[in-house]
Parts: structure tokens; sequence; C-alpha cells
């Protein structure tokens, strides 16, 4: 900031400086004209030509540095086959007359003509009346005091434009200092809340920073949240090895009999616990990453691909709205469409619907899935949510399939329902997801 600031100042100064010089400087050398374009007129007015042809003032020139010796100012006046008419200040020296311009306008232009003293010169060419002749008139004055006045302008403006340049900067490092004030005392506030122990900045700050400290403090939240169900989900899996690891202890230390079959049933329950934890690590841990962007339809379709191979004779009947798009991670929504529509194929008679379709007004995806099996009874629907719960212990499987699915969709901010099916008669499992903004990236 500091930075731009500077640079625009030196740009907006060295403009201005620039231009004001420039106006300052003509000013000046407009007026020393001025005064040149006097005393020639003058000149004209007051020349005559005498009987011999020779030209004379019939009047004296008003100035008396035109009667000095090398006084900076001097007048000439020349004719062809005549000799030069100079003013008592030339003294032993002569005028050079350009005579490279024609007309009754002034000619203005520098000269060097004298080693010790540079010239500013105003000519022109005119016709006395009664004379043939072209003569050239010609004022010139020193340019020292032309010169000194031009170099003191400019030295004003440098040490004016220089004070005005420091001072601008020196406003612009104090406007920086206090502007991002808040911001140094947002950052004591992050650091005081390492030393403090609090959870939340909660100092009293501007208006132009509480947005920022809104962020933060809800980001504060989520971590908290995010540690919290990692503490959860540890003492969870804790407390759900617990039991099979004393079985297995008890069972090793009294030398059972049934030691093998001990070991394989609570090996395969603690496999179900660490499946299921992991199922949900793994959920957090993509939900954390960003927002995604996933497509139902390829979804859908690439789950009964897959179920199709394991059960030919079920028919499957997707109906789906191709835009609709939920903010959950591919391999999560895979994850939960195969387990219920692998369930719908496996409990069900051999038909299984699956409808997906989005309302306009509202924020959540919903997906239908339904079979024709026997379903499951209104007072056993919220116990097969629980991890191992099984209806049918006839059919392979670990119970966890339907536990995953809710907790998963829970993770995303959806939700399972399960309800019976009107146009199968079956089981309906009715899944609703949030759908996806349009600027998210699309998974595949």
């Amino acid at each position: 900031m500091m930075a731009i600031a500077a640079g625009w100042i030196l740009i907006l100064l060295v403009g201005g400086g620039f231009a004001l010089d420039r106006t300052l400087t003509n000013l000046v050398e407009r007026n020393f004209d001025e005064q040149l374009e006097y005393m020639l007129t003058a000149m004209i007015s007051s020349a005559e030509v005498d009987f011999g042809g020779e030209v004379y003032f019939n009047r004296t020139l008003g100035d008396q540095r035109f009667l000095e010796p090398n006084s900076g100012l001097y007048w000439q006046i020349s004719g062809e086959g005549f000799e030069d008419y100079p003013s008592r200040s030339l003294w032993d020296r002569t005028l050079e007359v350009r005579g490279d311009h024609e007309g009754d306008a002034i000619h203005m232009h520098n000269s060097n003509q004298f080693a010790d003293e540079p010239l500013r010169i105003a000519e022109r060419s005119v016709y006395l009346p009664g004379s043939d002749t072209k003569w050239w008139f010609t004022v010139a004055a020193s340019r020292e005091e032309l010169d000194f006045q031009i170099t003191r302008i400019r030295s004003i403006l440098i040490w004016s434009f220089a004070a005005l340049a420091i001072g601008l900067m020196a406003m612009a490092a104090l406007q920086n200092w206090f502007g991002l004030g808040p911001l140094r005392r947002v950052r004591a506030a992050i650091q005081a809340l390492r030393s403090s122990g609090a959870n939340r900045i909660t100092e009293p700050l501007p208006l132009e920073v509480e947005p920022l400290v809104e962020e933060i403090n809800g980001l504060l939240a989520h971590t908290e949240q995010q540690a919290e169900e990692a503490r959860t989900h540890a003492g969870n899996l804790a407390h759900a090895l617990k039991t099979p690891l004393t079985v297995l202890t008890n069972a090793a230390t009294a030398r059972a009999d049934d030691l093998a079959d001990t070991t394989i049933r609570e090996a395969r329950t603690m496999q179900r616990h660490v499946d299921h934890h992991l199922a949900r690590a793994r959920a957090v841990g993509r939900r954390a990453v960003g927002h995604a962007r996933t497509s139902v339809d390829q979804s859908a379709q690439a789950v009964q691909r897959a179920v199709e191979r394991l059960y030919s004779e079920t028919r499957f009947d997707i109906d789906t709205k191709h835009a609709a798009m939920v903010a959950i991670e591919r391999q999560d929504l895979d994850e939960i469409l195969g387990n219920l529509i692998e369930n719908a194929a496996k409990y069900g008679g051999g038909s299984v619907f699956v409808t997906i379709d989005i309302e306009p007004e509202n924020e959540q995806c919903v997906i239908w899935i339904e079979d024709d099996g026997m379903g499951i009874p209104p007072e056993k629907r919220d116990d097969i949510f629980d991890r191992g719960a099984r209806l049918d212990t006839g059919k392979p499987g670990t119970g966890l399939g339907l536990a995953i699915v809710r907790d998963v969709a829970e993770i995303y901010g959806g939700s399972v329902e399960l309800q019976e099916s009107e146009d199968l008669g079956g089981l309906l499992v009715v899944l609703s997801l949030p759908r996806s903004d349009e600027g998210a990236s699309t998974n595949s």
C-alpha cells in the first residue's frame, strides 16, 4: 500500500510539477518577449528615411539602457546597401540578422553570438515610407535576468513539490498505520487466544473488521466442532472395542474350549466397528476439504451397473433429473447409493425403483429408493439404523449399511428416512442431500 501510494504521489507530483513549470516558464518568457515587441514597435514607429536614403529616428527611444555600452539591451537597423545603424549600447559589436523570414510578424529567437552574453532577439523586416529598401529592425536583450527568473521559479517548484511529496507520503504512512490498526488488534486477539485459552474473540473491534472477526470465530467454532467430533468418535470406538477385547481376554485367560469361535465372533464385531468409524472419518475429512458438486445421475447409473452384476435377475428403473447436483463427494455418494440400492436388490422381490428429483424452492435433492420386498415394520425402522442391526440374518452382511448411510448423509447436512412404498409395497428409503451451488467444481 505504501509503495502504491508513493508511486502515485510521485507520478502526480512529477506530472503536475512539469505542467506548472512549463506554464510559469512560458508566462515569464511571454512577458519578456512582449517587452521586446513593444520596443521593436516603438523603433519602427519612430523611424524615418532622410533625403539621402539613410534611416533615422524622429524621436529618442525612452529606455536609458540603449545609451549605456554593454548594458544588456540593444537595437540595430540593417538595410541592404547601407551601413548598420546600431544603438550606443552595442559599442563595437554588431547583431547578426537572420533574415530567414518574411511578412509583418515579429520573429523571436535565442542567440549565442556574444560568447559571454546569451541573447533573446526580436526582429522584423519593414519597408519605410519613401524607401524601396527592406530594413531589418532588431532588438536584443540579455537572457541573464530571464534565466535567473526561470531558475528561481524552478527552484521554488522543486523545493515546494519535494516538501509536498514528503508530507503526502507521511500522511499516507499515518493513514496506513491507523487504518491497519484494527488488523493489528485482531492479530493480538488471536495471539491472546493461544495464551489465555479462550475459544472466541470477544474484544470490541471497529465495524470494518467485524466481518473478519465473525469469520474467525466461525472457523474456531468449526474447528472446535471437528475436534469434538473426533474425540467423540475416538471415545465411541474405544468403548465399542472394549467389550469384545474383554470377552477375548477372559476367554483366553480361562482357556475356554470355544476360544476359536469366540475370537472369530468378537473379531468380526470389532471389524464392524472399525469399518463404521473409518467410513465416518473419511466422510468428515472429505467434507472439510471444501464444497463438492456431484451429479446424482452419474453416480446412480454407475451403482446400477455394479449391482446388476450381483443381482442380474432384478429389474432396475432409474428416473432422474439430469441436472440434479448435490454438495457431496462422489466417493461418498457412491457408497450411500451403493448400500441403499444393493439392500433394495438383496431384500426386494426383483424390482427396484430409483427416483431423483429436485424442487426449485427446495435446497435439498430428494432421492427415493423403493423395492417390492417385505418392507420393515414401523416399530423397527429406527432400530435398523443401529450398528450391526439386521432383520434378515439369513442373508450375508455386516449390518453396517444403513448406519453408514445415515452417518455420512448427516455429515453432509442430509437425512435418511424409512417409509412404505405405495407403488411397490416394499420399503421406501427417502434420502435428502443438500443441492450444490452452480459455481462449485464438478466431481465425476
